[in-house]
Parts: structure tokens; sequence; C-alpha cells
């Protein structure tokens, strides 16, 4: 199996491959102490934690080390395409052990339909589901209706939070999401909740009475909330949802961005406490900033900070052209951010178009000779910003075409750019 194939040449998709209730114990289980996210259960009060975590991370550095250097080549393609669409994993040797005895991993994403869509959500999630199918992975998109009710997207109205999910669906189809396979699965929470609700309400429920409610509301981040942000009980339910998700989809790969850390990880110590030896592996992806300074994510909320979609190609350039991206810097440039994380994974390179003048045209391979040019001043954000713009609307395109020349999807965007976005 090669796995070098996997390539984003062009946006278009036609170029990607053509009932047993939970038991509770009889007694309540015993509540943990609230832990840090990162905290080992088992770490010795008495020892400093940063010795712990160093002391720890050099023994699994050296373990895993071992066992990458006795997997075949084949095992470390795999390993190393998987890896890469995650900027953290818990834990790497996990990742290894679980893909060289499973051929189809399942893949657990998610999202709440909650407005339009931005760029990371559309291009980076087809990036990685792309990459995870091309290793053999199998994808569970799980679209979170009912969580987009609960958290109180779009008022709470069930109706269009559908149309929303719809209006997703539609985005993935034409950027070139690899649906022609069947290896990925879109599945909408209310239904598949309602369908086997006598495994999934139990599973909720013991997870509710194994933790306490510190340790939800450390989770609130995942709803894009702050921790001293006044809550609905609703809310408070939602984490020990989405973490009972995991199990209900039976989930290898926890495949999300880095905000949803807290609640994967409460996971895998839910594992923990009913002795499960199998711990779902976090694989979380890079979280993309908003447009201008300090923004440390997108926020459909703030048009000027994020690139939808199905943005004209003057809105796309105007944009780009407004965008924070100081000379000379490298750290908080959200532009090159875009160009890491979105362009040279799709087309491989990254090209500079400019006058003879200003150094002729150039040609990158990689984001660190790019930065190296950035860092110098060789390359001048005049130059950088026209180039970023260019191959961004010719990721863009046929999601423009699609919402052009289809009716339904022209009818579900009308439908969803009249909808007010909610926080």
């Amino acid at each position: 199996m090669h796995f070098d194939s996997f390539r984003f040449e062009n946006s278009s998709a036609t170029q990607w491959r053509r009932k047993h209730p939970i038991k509770f114990p009889d007694q309540a289980p015993e509540q943990v102490p609230d832990q840090a996210p990162d905290q080992e259960p088992d770490q010795a009060p008495d020892q400093e934690p940063d010795q712990i975590k160093k002391q720890a991370a050099e023994e699994a550095a050296a373990k895993f080390k071992l066992l990458l250097d006795q997997a075949s080549e084949e095992e470390r393609q795999r390993y190393s395409l998987v890896r890469s669409v995650g900027e953290e994993c818990l834990l790497d040797e996990e990742l290894l052990k679980l893909l060289q005895k499973k051929p189809e991993p399942i893949c657990y994403d998610g999202f709440e339909p909650s407005g339009r869509m931005h760029i990371a959500q559309g291009v980076m999630k087809a990036i990685n589901v792309n990459k995870l199918t091309s290793a053999g992975c199998r994808v569970k998109i799980w679209i979170a209706d009912w969580f987009a009710q609960l958290n109180n997207k779009l008022g709470g109205d069930l109706k269009k939070i559908e149309t929303v999910g719809q209006y997703f669906i539609e985005i993935w189809k034409a950027v070139g999401m690899d649906l022609e396979g069947g290896k990925v699965e879109f599945l909408w929470s209310s239904k598949e909740i309602n369908s086997r609700a006598h495994e999934y309400w139990p599973l909720v429920m013991d997870i509710a009475r194994r933790n306490n409610l510190q340790r939800m509301k450390r989770c609130c981040q995942i709803m894009g909330r702050a921790e001293g942000d006044e809550l609905s009980a609703a809310q408070i339910f939602y984490p020990c949802m989405q973490c009972a998700d995991v199990f209900f989809l039976k989930a290898d790969i926890c495949q999300l961005g880095l905000d949803q850390r807290k609640v994967n990880v409460l996971a895998r110590e839910y594992c923990d406490h009913i002795k499960r030896k199998n711990k779902p592996v976090v694989l979380s992806h890079h979280m993309l900033p908003g447009l201008q300074q300090g923004q440390e994510k997108m926020s459909k909320s703030d048009p000027s900070s994020s690139i939808f979609m199905e943005d004209e190609e003057a809105e796309v350039n105007l944009k780009i052209k407004k965008a924070f991206c100081p000379p000379k810097i490298v750290k908080g440039n959200p532009c090159l951010e875009y160009i890491n994380y979105l362009v040279l994974p799709w087309f491989k390179e990254f090209v500079i178009e400019r006058k003879a003048e200003n150094g002729g045209n150039k040609t990158f391979k990689s984001y660190e000779e790019l930065i190296a040019d950035y860092e110098s001043g060789e390359l001048h954000p005049a130059d950088l910003k026209p180039a970023l713009s260019k191959a961004l609307n010719k990721i863009l395109e046929p999601v423009r075409e699609h919402f052009k020349k289809d009716s339904n999807a022209r009818d579900l965007l009308k439908r969803v750019k009249a909808y007010r976005v909610s926080r």
C-alpha cells in the first residue's frame, strides 16, 4: 500500500477515489478528584510535576522510537500520514499499535450546525478526512443537531439547524472530500440517539455519575464558552453527551480540534473508571486563527475574521488584503498559517508572482523555505497576500460553482445566509 498518492492538485471532487443496555454497578461509583486535563491520574503528589512530566516524556519518547524502528515501512508510512492530521496526539504509541492491529480504524469527528462554514471547517476538514481515508480509516462525521440545540445555536430551532447541516454536507461534496469510496459516513445525532436510546442514555448517565460538576464546567470550552460563563442546565449536560458519543460510535480515534481536547481527555479518564484498556486515541488538529491581530480562532459572528466557503473572489481578496500580516514576523501571522495549513497541503507548493525587480517569481515547496524568506525580508506581505488570495480562490472556485449551478444547494445557502448567528 502506498500513501504518497495523497494530494490535492486541484479542488475538484472528481479527482478523489472513484439491543444491549449498559448495566450500572450496584453501588454509586466513587468520584475521583477533579484533575487537570493533561495530568495523569496516578501522579505522585510528593514529586515535582515538571520533573515527572519531563521524565515520563523522555521514557515515552524512547519507547516509541523503538516501536517505530521495529515497524514495517508500510506501517510507518501509514502512521505518518494519520499523525500529520493532528497537532497533538494522545498517545503516539497507542496510535501506532492501533494502526498495526486494525486495518480500518474508526475515526470520529463532529460539528454543531450553527451558521455559514468558514474555510477552516471546509478545507482543513476535507484535507484531514482525505488523509485518514487514504490511510484506510473509516470516518464518522457526527452532525450534532441536538447538541446545537442544547447550546442554543440558531435560537435552538431544529429546523434551521438541520438546514445548516445539509448545507455543510453540500460544501464538503463540492470541495473534494472523499465521499465516493464509502469510507465517510454522516450521522445525525438526533436520529442515531433515538434509534439506539437504550444504549445511549444509560451511558450518558453513567458518565455523569462518575464526574463532578466542576469537571463538567471545565469542559465548557467545547461549546465555545468560558469557565466563568453562566451555563444553562442543558449546557452542563452537554459534555457528558459528547463524551458518550465516543463510545456510542465505537470510535478508535477522536479527530477533533484542540478546543475539544478536554472532553476527549474525559473520555480517556472514563476508560480508567470502567477498567477499559483500549482508550480512544485523541488526535487534535490545529485551530486556524482569525484574520485580524490577536484572534485565536475564526468567528462566524465576525465576518472580517473569517473567509467563508462560498465567499466571492472579490470578498476573499479584500479580506486577505486587510488581514494582519506584519513584515518579517512569523508568530501570530494568520496569512502564513493559512499557507501552512491550507495552501501547501492542497497544492504541495506556494507560488509567488512578482516583477523581476522585486525578485521575480518563486515557488516554495515547504513552509520552512517560505518562512526563511519571509523573516529575512526577501518576501514582502505585498507579494505574499495576492498569491495567498489567488491560491484560496482556486480552492474555493468549485464550491462557488456548485452553489450557483445546483438549485438545492443554492436554496440552502440562501436560507443559511438569512439566519442570525447566535453565540
